[in-house]
């Protein structure tokens, strides 16, 4: 993440310096030619990164669906009983609990917290499906565009 957050102002400031120095090479009809080349590069760039971002999100959102992360507190901590949680509300003493009850509690919580992760991770990926399926139009429609820029 931290190199992309580099890379980025790296690009725009060649794309910067290669407009001004097509606009000094060229004469003005050439230099507009030059601008719009690199507005449509530009475009490509933005929307293909956008796509592969998507892409990788909702790759990450698909592992978590098949693979979530397992509860983070053991039976052993859950049997001490210190953590008051959504499936004591009534405030049980869960040292009064028989073995088997502590267990069905216990068990009850981490499908409860796996069916939320899960739960997360399709929101998640719907939304990375979002950040590729919403550029992909654009990215194609620019994509003929340069065809026809460089074929005149």
């Amino acid at each position: 993440m931290m190199m992309l957050s580099f890379l980025i102002p790296v690009v725009v400031l060649a794309l910067v310096v290669l407009i001004i120095a097509g606009m000094k090479s060229e004469n003005k009809l050439g230099g507009e030619d030059m601008i719009k080349k690199v507005y449509v590069y530009l475009v490509l760039f933005a929307t293909l990164m956008m796509t592969i971002g998507g892409s990788v999100a909702a790759f990450m959102a698909i592992a978590d669906m098949v693979a979530p992360a397992p509860y983070y507190q053991t039976y052993e901590e859950f049997k001490q009983g210190n953590i008051k949680s959504e499936f004591n509300k009534d405030n049980v003493d869960l040292q009064k609990l028989s073995e088997d009850e502590l267990l069905a509690r216990y068990q009850t919580m981490t499908a409860a917290e796996k069916e939320r992760q899960t739960n997360r991770a399709k929101n998640s990926l719907i939304k990375s499906l979002g950040w590729i399926v919403i550029p992909m139009p654009v990215f194609i429609f620019f994509q003929r565009r340069l065809s026809g820029l460089e074929g005149s």
